[in-house]
């Protein structure tokens, strides 16, 4: 079963899928002031490509996002793709 954690450290920080204790795939962010969240950065351990890992540790981020009135800014290529093509999780974006 997967499982995500956010790591922060200052203004950095990541959203991480677990298999176990195997690391899936993240996700890379910069905090933009209090409310702003950049995503910088996706990657998936080529064990898990093609297994929506990508999307799933996105839609963790965008459920933080939406508890915590966090706007995204979404830079990484992947981030962006997902967002253009699903209307439902736009409410999030910067």
């Amino acid at each position: 079963m997967i499982e995500i954690k956010q790591t922060k450290e200052g203004n950095k920080g990541n959203f991480s899928a677990f298999d176990d204790n195997k690391v899936a795939g993240g996700i890379y962010y910069t905090m933009a002031g209090e409310t702003k969240m950049i995503l910088d950065h996706t990657e998936v351990n080529n064990d898990y490509r093609g297994q929506g890992i990508g999307k799933k540790i996105l839609m963790h981020i965008v459920d933080y996002a939406r508890q915590n009135k966090i706007q995204i800014i979404p830079l990484c290529p992947f981030a962006k793709s997902v967002f253009d093509k699903t209307e439902s999780i736009r409410d999030v974006l910067a």
